[in-house]
């Protein structure tokens, strides 16, 4: 009997993907091909960011381009929510076999996505002063105008989960490329208006309302009844997945909070500027390639993870993308950073590729914590939320210069790198020896 358009089904790493159309392509192909298309869209995306702070940075100065990269870095620590619905829908999407399966979990998730999304969104606006009075930005307001667009965002993150759990890779990276593009177009004419940095933050808000409107999700997967599902969403896998994005953006995105805290605005600010170009490669890993290696092996059913044969792609591919983006920024970090943010900028020594390699260790982490998350409950991710503890508290102890702080995200991701490697090293081994035996 054939299988639906939408069923995605393998039992080795070498069997067939169905695609709709008819056509099949392996899990390494569904994989290369599917990175290719993000990879692309990360690089549209990544253009558009990179035009947004070249004209902040410039326009404004060091010291409000601080302000806003507080004000990204916020969205980013609520992006947990919006991520974790966002893996939880593309999990439970990819696992489930007919097309109004796929469509009740997005409808299910849908529904209370709303919930946490205003709940933070109206804490966030009531407590903007007290926030305001710790990063001390030029107005408090500039909190409640990024409240607005954090009530969209875990919406945003079921949306996103639903296209990527299809496989729909070309519409997930139009969605990105509609966001970045929205923040750009709007946060220009906001600040050449002259709004300053409430402009810029707006234009925050807005670039997450329009990537909840467009573009829309599949016919398919849009339902008003729901229907039977092989696998609904549990509360084990939601736990999980919150567990895992909270030690992710605290990783990604606390230090700016601490610099904006313990530095003065110049130098906060050219920290901000130095994890800009640092989170692009983490994004070009995350995006590009753990994004689509994730609903690829959580529909994989039938296959032994204990082979290791979905994560050994994804592995060298983030290894190459870390080591050609750690070289670049080793032998050109004037360059990069005075021709993205100017003059101000360029005096960050070996700043800009230390950076990177921290960054570089910590996506590697990433790619085994996410291929164990969609096999099965992943302990490892607990492992992640420890270590974001600790990275909190080490740059709170040691931040005598932004060197040190580099330094202690370098010792940290590398530790962390190999705790998380023992599991997965030792059910290789132990597949090797079964096999020898």
């Amino acid at each position: 009997m054939p299988q639906p358009e939408s069923m995605v089904t393998f039992s080795s790493a070498d069997a067939p993907i169905s695609l709709p159309g008819g056509l099949a392509k392996s899990p390494r192909a569904m994989v290369l091909n599917g990175s290719f298309i993000m990879l692309v869209s990360m690089m549209i995306v990544n253009l558009f960011n990179f035009a947004y702070n070249v004209v902040m940075a410039r326009v404004l100065g060091p010291s409000a381009f601080g302000h806003i990269n507080a004000a990204v870095t916020i969205l980013l620590l609520a992006s947990c929510v919006s991520l974790a619905f966002q893996l939880v829908c593309t999990k439970f999407v990819a696992r489930n076999v007919s097309a109004k399966g796929k469509a009740s979990v997005v409808k299910i998730l849908m529904s209370k996505a709303w919930i946490p999304s205003l709940a933070f969104a109206a804490l966030l606006f009531l407590a903007q002063k007290p926030i305001a009075y710790y990063l001390n930005p030029p107005s408090s307001w500039m909190i409640g105008i990024l409240a607005a667009g954090i009530a969209f965002y875990a919406p945003v993150g079921v949306q996103r989960g639903a296209m990527q759990g299809a496989c729909a890779f070309p519409r997930l990276g139009g969605n990105f490329v509609i966001e970045a593009f929205t923040r750009f177009a709007v946060g220009v004419g906001l600040v050449l208006a002259g709004y300053g940095v409430l402009g810029a933050v707006g234009a925050i808000s807005a670039s997450v309302i329009a990537a909840y409107f467009l573009p829309p999700i599949p016919a398919e997967l849009r339902t008003r009844t729901l229907s039977h599902m092989v696998e609904p969403p549990s509360f084990a896998e939601a736990l999980q997945a919150i567990v895992f994005f909270i030690g992710q953006v605290i990783i990604n995105n606390i230090d700016i909070l601490q610099i904006k805290h313990f530095f003065p605005a110049n130098s906060a600010g050219v920290y901000a500027a130095i994890a800009q170009i640092g989170r692009l490669l983490y994004f070009a890993c995350w995006f590009g390639i753990v994004n689509v290696m994730f609903p690829v092996t959580a529909a994989a059913k039938n296959h032994d993870y204990r082979k290791a044969n979905g994560v050994g792609l994804p592995l060298l591919l983030v290894l190459g993308v870390s080591g050609i983006f750690v070289l670049g920024a080793g032998l050109f970090p004037h360059l990069i950073m005075g021709l993205v943010f100017g003059a101000e900028f360029i005096e960050t020594d070996k700043l800009l590729a230390l950076y990177a390699v921290g960054t570089g260790l910590y996506s590697l982490s990433v790619v085994l914590i996410a291929y164990e998350m969609s096999r099965r409950i992943a302990n490892t991710g607990w492992l992640q939320l420890i270590f974001s503890g600790a990275l909190v508290l080490a740059i709170h102890l040691f931040h005598s210069s932004l060197h040190e702080v580099i330094m202690v995200r370098i010792v940290l991701m590398a530790i962390m790198l190999v705790l998380v490697s023992i599991p997965f090293l030792h059910r290789h081994t132990s597949v090797v020896l079964e096999k020898a035996a």
